[in-house]
């Protein structure tokens, strides 16, 4: 089977898949190093990581480009962010199918106005369902490989509240799109209500400390119903937290050796991004050329 026929057989279960976070090949890297079935390549991750907020600062082609290294770094399916879709119902079949070009298993779309921000920020605002429905059409009529899946996203609930986001939901997966992301409830009780509102529809769970959704384990989220777990700033904030630590030692005592053993080694990290492999084959083509000569 395809990835994209793999995460469909995900959807499937009655198991939560979890995606941690991904911004680059590297993290992408270890995601799957660590032994999880996808990934998740967060648009804000993507942003922070060039220095930027999430608030639609990033190009559909900085994403798009970026989205390409991680794809080619891993062999599990990636679960990606397309924001808006970065326009209108037009732009939206360009977006899918450059997603889908570079190799993606999946987007969400989401219904907030163009640019966007963070879901668990302030001052969201969402464009009419009809509108949504259009660009969901668009979405779901532009894809090349019926595989290829589409995860609508809703972001009514900080703006009119969550019956109208579950009624988002609802006209969603109508239009049959393969999964249905209802973005920051606000409580554990919110979190169960949206299953109970929506059965039979694989629906995802964005999970992250300091969010406006509390952080629940894995079994509750499993047990409530959802079927997919995105956790888009666990890696990123690691690195941040590990990167300070760095900077700050060497700032202040002119060296890291201090700090060594918590560090990956020159050859652990060559190892994670395959160089053994890539020598391997430098050692069988350069024979090849050799032995012509």
């Amino acid at each position: 089977m395809t990835l994209r026929q793999v995460f469909k057989q995900f959807l499937k279960r009655d198991k939560l898949l979890v995606a941690p976070g991904c911004f680059d090949g590297l993290s992408a890297r270890l995601v799957e190093e660590a032994g999880f079935e996808a990934a998740y390549f967060s648009g804000g991750a993507v942003a922070r990581s060039m220095g930027l907020p999430d608030i639609g600062l990033v190009t559909m082609s900085e994403v798009i480009e970026r989205a390409a290294q991680v794809v080619s770094a891993v062999k599990i399916p990636v679960i990606a962010d397309a924001d808006t879709g970065y326009g209108n119902a037009i732009n939206l079949v360009r977006t899918v199918r450059e997603y889908e070009r570079v190799g993606v298993t999946a987007i969400h779309i989401e219904d907030q106005i163009t640019p966007k921000r963070c879901g668990h920020l302030d001052g969201k605002e969402v464009i009419s369902l009809p509108e949504m429905i259009k660009k969901l059409e668009a979405a779901l009529a532009s894809r090349a490989d019926p595989d290829f899946c589409i995860i609508a996203r809703t972001d009514a609930r900080g703006v009119h509240g969550l019956d109208d986001a579950i009624s988002r939901a609802r006209a969603f997966a109508q239009l049959g799109v393969d999964a249905v992301f209802v973005e920051a409830p606000q409580s554990e009780s919110e979190l169960e209500q949206i299953p109970r509102a929506l059965l039979n529809i694989p629906l995802l769970v964005n999970v992250f400390k300091g969010g406006k959704t509390p952080m629940l384990p894995v079994e509750r989220l499993e047990k409530m119903g959802y079927r997919i777990a995105i956790y888009p700033s666990e890696t990123q904030r690691a690195a941040i937290y590990a990167m300070r630590q760095a900077l700050s030692l060497l700032k202040r005592e002119g060296t890291t050796e201090a700090m060594d053993e918590a560090l990956t080694t020159f050859k652990e990290r060559d190892t994670i991004v395959g160089l053994d492999d890539w020598q391997e084959l430098e050692r069988k083509i350069l024979s090849i050329d050799s032995g012509k000569n």
